[in-house]
């Protein structure tokens, strides 16, 4: 059967907005992302049990988020100068008002914060973590 141009252009408008929507809807928590200010641990909390009950490895990408289930995958991004790095949260925090995520020392290497101390960052989940207690 042949449809005219404009109905075909219609449904393809249509098909198009429905398979949008469908990923939107069954992506949202993947979809997660905040920006504000990032900052890093101290070398005093190197070996000191994290929230997760891992002790904390400046060696290691991690970092700690307030509300974000253990587990979760995250790239942080510096918004300063553009540097990315993906760590997993396994700390709560940081405590620090204004503050959105502290990561460890290696990622903040990655990152280019170690002289900043603090800085703009984006956060987007790559893979929430389990959201039920063990």
């Amino acid at each position: 059967m042949y449809l005219p141009l404009a109905q075909r252009s219609f449904n393809y408008l249509l098909i198009s907005l429905a398979a949008l929507a469908a990923s939107a809807c069954g992506g949202s928590k993947s979809m997660f992302t905040q920006s504000g200010d990032g900052s890093y641990y101290a070398d005093k909390f190197e070996g000191r049990r994290t929230a997760s009950g891992a002790p904390y490895r400046g060696g290691q990408l991690t970092a700690a988020h307030n509300t974000l289930p253990f587990g979760t995958k995250l790239q942080v991004t510096n918004t300063r100068n553009g540097h990315s790095v993906n760590v997993v949260v396994n700390d709560r925090g940081p405590h620090a008002k204004g503050r959105i995520v502290d990561v460890s020392k290696k990622a903040a290497r990655k990152l280019d914060i170690i002289d900043a101390g603090v800085a703009p960052m984006k956060l987007k989940v790559l893979k929430m973590g389990p959201t039920t207690r063990k």
